[in-house]
């Protein structure tokens, strides 16, 4: 089995559980198997989730918290933040994810007047122009998608 170096979590909607999915399995990429890359991308059909306020609205509560740590060792329910704003700031700073998103579609959504225009979306999230995109596409060993 080959050792994953670079993975790329793609988001592709603003389900819910698709973005605490995304969420916890970049931090286990992170904790429990040590990849060295990992992005989570907000692809097109969830770019909205990159803007300021967005990830904060999606709370993890106390049963979440616990049926989460009990499936991952040393972890406890208290370690976990209070939402997904919380988490990705966590990620960012403590685990070096790098959270992205496609700023072509900030400026098609309405929230971006250009593409380097990052006054709507969250400063820990990085806006990437198209051949960045394909970039990241490219080079990541493994792809998933939520």
């Amino acid at each position: 089995m080959t050792e994953t170096k670079n993975l790329l979590l793609v988001v592709a909607t603003t389900e819910p559980a698709n973005q605490y999915a995304s969420y916890v399995i970049a931090f286990m990429a992170k904790k429990l198997s040590n990849v060295p890359n990992v992005t989570i991308f907000y692809g097109p059909n969830a770019v909205s989730m990159a803007k300021k306020g967005e990830l904060a609205k999606l709370e993890i509560n106390q049963e979440t918290k616990e049926l989460i740590a009990s499936q991952i060792d040393g972890l406890a329910a208290a370690d976990l933040p209070d939402n997904l704003e919380q988490m990705a700031r966590f990620q960012k700073d403590q685990l070096g994810v790098t959270i992205a998103s496609c700023a072509t579609f900030h400026v098609l959504n309405g929230f971006a007047d250009s593409v380097d225009d990052t006054s709507n979306i969250e400063d820990f999230i990085v806006p990437v122009k198209l051949p960045d995109a394909w970039g990241a596409i490219n080079g990541a060993d493994k792809v998933l998608y939520f």
